[in-house]
């Protein structure tokens, strides 16, 4: 069940010496922020070698793209360039609705729409964990955007309810709100929103150092999943490699969802075979 809002501002300002006893809050932070979030994908530098080290969730990661060059903040408690300074309220509320302690909106490519269902025991649970990661000292860059971003991603979010205890309902948890699945692989509209009427069809192209490499279609079209076995798709998401045996390309964050537990890779795949086939 969900909890009031009032509930959630209480569990969101407990003393950090209650909060780090709370082992089983801690251990869900730490698998929502490095494994099914995959956070560390945009805030932990990358280098030749893979993330730097020394430098992990201190950000610094620049995404130069036509409509913004955004650059990932520090999400560390460093108090002078990350968010040591902030409270866990605070905290909570940029991750679920894009907004800085000082008001000012926190922008693309971070899938504000889809984090606002991240439920009340999740956020609060990230929260709790980013308490405890090593601060680092690491000043990035402000991001600059060539496009007009809203006043803001909705209204204030309440209370989410964890998603019901069943393989579909927790699956599409999975994909949406938590590993943002949808945000990559969903085509974009002009207004530069996703296309929900295409969910999971695939198209959108990311540019890096590997090139150009285009989001898949997820959907069970004979253009997308639908002659993939469960182990394939399994394969795809954890290893990186295609049902034909290719190497699939960043940004997805593989090895961070090589970590994801069978019950949630079966999930995924369940609510991956709901999805109506898009062309």
């Amino acid at each position: 069940m969900g909890v009031t809002a009032a509930a959630l501002a209480a569990v969101l300002m407990l003393a950090p010496s209650v909060r780090a006893q709370d082992a089983a809050l801690l251990a869900r932070g730490k698998h929502l922020v490095e494994v099914t979030g995959a956070c560390g994908n945009c805030h932990t530098p990358m280098g030749p070698q893979g993330p730097v080290p020394g430098l992990t969730l201190a950000g610094g990661t620049v995404f130069d793209e036509p409509p913004f060059r955004a650059v990932a903040p520090n999400i560390t408690p460093d108090p002078e360039t990350g968010i040591g300074r902030w409270t866990d309220a605070q905290l909570a509320r940029a991750i679920r609705e894009g907004l800085r302690p000082d008001g000012s909106l926190i922008g693309p490519p971070m899938p504000m729409t889809l984090y606002r269902g991240l439920s009340d025991r999740d956020v609060a649970a990230m929260v709790a964990y980013l308490r405890t990661v090593p601060p680092v000292r690491n000043t990035v860059e402000r991001s600059v955007y060539r496009i007009s971003l809203p006043p803001a991603y909705g209204p204030p979010v309440a209370s989410v309810p964890d998603p019901a205890d069943t393989a579909l309902a927790r699956g599409e948890y999975l994909a949406n709100a938590v590993a943002h699945c949808m945000e990559c692989h969903t085509p974009m509209l002009p207004n530069g929103h996703n296309d929900r009427t295409r969910l999971g069809a695939g198209g959108m192209e990311f540019r890096g150092p590997w090139g150009v490499s285009v989001a898949r279609n997820l959907t069970p079209h004979a253009n997308g999943l639908g002659g993939w076995t469960d182990a394939q798709i399994i394969t795809a998401i954890t290893r990186g490699v295609s049902a034909d045996g290719r190497p699939l390309a960043p940004p997805m964050a593989f090895a961070a969802y090589a970590n994801m537990t069978q019950q949630e890779l079966s999930d995924l795949v369940a609510y991956l075979r709901s999805l109506p086939p898009q062309p």
